[in-house]
């Protein structure tokens, strides 16, 4: 498996553990260039991109666990 290939693998992961789908138009173009949703961008770019997904994720869960803790205490009341 190519370097390219490798970081679309880690973008679709992330893009769907966030969105809960695929996402659209990904395309590698050759080992430097990737087009994401008709924006074409340098692989670099994507793992950027990919770390962020993957932060939002993160925070999203962390909400989640907060909402279900204040839930838990308050019916502990």
């Amino acid at each position: 498996m190519s370097q390219a290939e490798k970081v679309v693998q880690h973008y679709t992961e992330a893009y769907q553990k966030l969105y809960q789908r695929t996402p659209r138009d990904l395309r590698i173009l050759d080992q430097e260039w990737i087009v994401v949703n008709g924006a074409r961008m340098r692989l670099t770019e994507l793992e950027y991109l990919t770390n962020q997904l993957l932060q939002e994720y993160q925070q999203s869960i962390e909400e989640r666990r907060g909402i279900i803790n204040r839930l838990v205490k308050w019916f502990k009341g």
